[in-house]
């Protein structure tokens, strides 16, 4: 069986950052786009101590700023 709808997942995706236009996201996240990595980066070490949230490195090189 697989989830139930209903059940609201252990976390909050609190922001979202990207280099790649075409992944930036619509919805109830922050999404950001910006032009270079080091921009990136600062960008969301920032906000992840602002929110004193967590950073998860997704493969493709996004970042998002979660809350546990």
């Amino acid at each position: 069986m697989g989830k139930e709808a209903n059940i609201k997942p252990p976390y909050e995706i609190l922001a979202f950052i990207t280099i790649n236009k075409d992944r930036v996201l619509a919805g109830n996240a922050l999404s950001l786009y910006t032009d270079t990595k080091e921009v990136q980066k600062m960008l969301t070490v920032d906000i992840a101590k602002a929110l004193k949230a967590d950073i998860v490195e997704l493969k493709t090189g996004d970042y998002m700023v979660i809350r546990v």
